[in-house]
């Protein structure tokens, strides 16, 4: 029996020819492009054709769906015509997010032109392969004999759908058959998929969800309509058994999954499958049918709702007009399919049973972030990079980073004797840092050394405003000493804001740049002892949030790391410091990398974001908190000015130390 397939180079379709070649005498003639003929080969080898003679049976025929009768060369009809038994029509656009004009050209145009090849080559039967869409958003329960009911088609994708099944009714003079597959997944077996399309939308999202909340903590899902999901073997092993039964001519079969979930319910079931936090509560997305239109479509018309809306749709991966369909209306009746699946065990699986295939599948292979050199190196390769306070701790231990990673590393500081000994140990690594010495508390010489890098290097790509100095030491010894927080501002606050201003213009211009702030996690909890410290991070803190703001549109990006507590020389005077648990410089180093490679807004730890919370909810408690560390550790002994004394710890504070590994004490 001879067989032509359109759209056999697609995700069903490949499925489909495979499993008409499993039947025995069986040739496949299947549609393919002149300028696609080297995915011949490739499709071959996936159907298992391996002889001349086994490739025989699969044969090219060159063509267009968007030309009359398929663009098929008039020898090719003629060697057709009285041959082919059935006639499969796959090919169409099955995307939400497609053009409206390539839609109709397609769905619409497409099918009117496979209709005159049928007609042209005496087809036997033509399978027209629909989708539930021709429905439109009808509501209730749409029968498998129902067409011209379909209501609510104004989205183009809907529309199309309709259109060409329409077509294939009203102008197909062949025994025809039509089938509506419900929203098609990924092998129930394998999880295969081939594009992110229908619930993938929302994998982002519960990834995201799964690597910021702890996975029994239960989160707020989004409450709709009714969906219909269904695997692409159910489609193939029903649409191949099917077609070849008698008495289908001029009738339509769902193809879909008798019982159908709530959109919260297959969020849910993903949630679990993907390890993330369960959806045990649920909005009712239909509370936003409350919103008048009006109101909607006013809020639509200021451009910062614009904006807002298109960031987050396209950081989840989601297209522009997803919502629309949250609330979908539709049921849809399978009882003749049921008829004629009935006793070939054929019927399709529980989705609870597969959706972990299917999850796996599109972490491994189809997630958009591994197709995104996320890697150092792709980030600041042969880019210059400028880390201040780069000759030890944190600093130095992101400038290797850098540098490794084929960076044009600068490094900066005001002691020459530490600059080049840091040189020599890049040198000893096998790469190379370039040094400048300057004093960053000094304004005069900030702007010397921004002139210099500028003169050298033609600006930086990314600035890592690492400089800084703590003090810590209570209020209360701090009456006569205001030096204390003028030196601590001038660095950490005017320093890192003057450098940062001398090269912003050169990042403005390229339309390009990101700024890493180091800051600390003190700001987030209000660390008691570093009210200097503290202020002046959190000064910087301000002023970056402000930037971040007014160069949002012109590629400029910022990022505030709020550092925890680090082993290096600046906390070395804090001798209680010695036996706390803290961060190494290189692991300070890698949440900078991460910083350049991401570039998000904030990076904090979990404590500090708790601390935070703490603060906003319950000040009064968060205050307490801290009051009670404040008196349980004491100050330094050099900020008591007695260099001798040993600190002395008590055991509730050393607990209290290993709780919170990383808060400024």
């Amino acid at each position: 029996m001879d067989y032509f397939v359109t759209g056999a180079t697609g995700f069903i379709g490949k499925r489909l020819v495979k499993k008409l070649l499993a039947r025995k005498g069986s040739t496949v003639y299947f549609l393919i492009r002149a300028q696609s003929a080297d995915k011949v080969a490739d499709l071959h080898e996936h159907w298992g054709l391996t002889t001349a003679k086994a490739k025989a049976r699969a044969v090219p025929i060159h063509g267009d769906l968007t030309s009359g009768k398929l663009g098929v060369a008039a020898s090719d009809i003629q060697r057709l015509k009285g041959h082919i038994a059935h006639l499969y029509h796959l090919a169409a656009v099955y995307d939400l997010g497609a053009d409206e004009e390539t839609q109709m050209a397609v769905n619409i145009e497409g099918t009117r032109h496979m209709v005159e090849f049928a007609r042209a080559i005496g087809a036997g039967h033509v399978h027209h392969v629909s989708s539930i869409a021709a429905a439109g958003l009808y509501e209730g329960v749409f029968r498998e004999d129902m067409f011209d009911e379909a209501e609510n088609l104004d989205h183009p994708y809907f529309a199309t759908k309709h259109e060409s099944e329409k077509i294939v009714r009203q102008d197909c003079k062949l025994p025809w058959t039509v089938y509506r597959p419900a929203m098609v997944v990924g092998d129930s077996t394998t999880g295969e998929m081939d594009k992110i399309d229908g619930p993938y939308y929302f994998f982002k999202l519960i990834q995201r969800m799964r690597q910021i909340l702890p996975p029994w903590l239960p989160s707020v899902g989004l409450e709709g309509g009714r969906i219909n999901i269904v695997p692409v073997d159910f489609v193939v092993n029903a649409l191949d058994h099917i077609s070849h039964q008698p008495s289908i001519a001029q009738r339509c079969f769902h193809l879909v999954d008798p019982q159908g979930y709530r959109v919260g319910d297959v969020l849910d079931i993903f949630s679990r499958a993907a390890h993330a936090p369960r959806m045990n509560l649920f909005v009712n997305a239909a509370l936003l049918g409350f919103i008048p239109k009006t109101v909607k479509k006013g809020l639509m018309a200021l451009a910062p709702v614009r904006r807002i809306r298109h960031a987050v749709m396209k950081d989840l991966g989601l297209p522009e007009d997803i919502l629309t369909f949250i609330n979908y209306p539709t049921r849809f009746d399978r009882r003749d399919t049921d008829a004629l699946l009935k006793g070939s065990g054929i019927e399709c699986p529980n989705l609870h049973d597969y959706a972990w295939r299917l999850w796996d599948y599109w972490e491994r292979h189809l997630d958009p972030d591994l197709h995104i050199d996320r890697s150092l190196k792709g980030t600041v390769g042969g880019k210059v990079v400028l880390v201040t306070g780069g000759s030890s701790g944190i600093g130095l231990a992101a400038a290797h980073k850098f540098a490794e990673a084929g960076a044009t590393t600068l490094i900066c500081g005001r002691d020459q004797a530490k600059l080049d000994e840091a040189c020599a140990e890049a040198e000893a690594k096998g790469h190379r840092f370039i040094a400048y010495a300057v004093d960053i508390a000094d304004m005069a010489d900030c702007d010397r050394f921004v002139q210099q890098v500028i003169a050298d290097h033609g600006g930086v790509d990314f600035l890592i405003n690492n400089a800084g100095r703590s003090i810590r030491r209570a209020i209360e010894g701090s009456y006569d000493r205001f030096h204390d927080y003028e030196r601590t501002m001038q660095l950490n606050y005017f320093g890192s804001l003057r450098v940062t201003l001398g090269f912003l213009p050169g990042m403005a211009a390229k339309r390009k740049g990101h700024v890493v702030n180091i800051s600390s996690i003190g700001v987030l909890t209000n660390a008691p002892r570093f009210s200097a410290y503290v202020a002046s991070k959190a000064a910087l803190d301000a002023w970056t949030r402000c930037a971040s703001s007014e160069f949002a549109d012109v590629g400029i990006t910022f990022t505030t790391i709020n550092m925890p507590l680090v082993r290096t020389p600046m906390i070395a005077p804090t001798k209680i410091y010695n036996n706390v648990p803290t961060l190494e410089p290189e692991e300070a180093g890698d949440m900078i990398a991460q910083a350049c490679i991401y570039k998000p807004v904030r990076v904090a730890t979990r404590l500090g974001i708790t601390g935070q919370v703490l603060h906003a909810l319950v000040p009064r408690i968060a205050q307490i908190v801290m009051n009670t560390s404040f008196r349980m550790f004491p100050d330094s002994a050099a900020a008591k000015g007695d260099k001798g004394a040993k600190p002395q710890l008590s055991p509730e504070a050393v607990a209290m130390q290993q709780m919170m590994r990383g808060i400024h004490f």
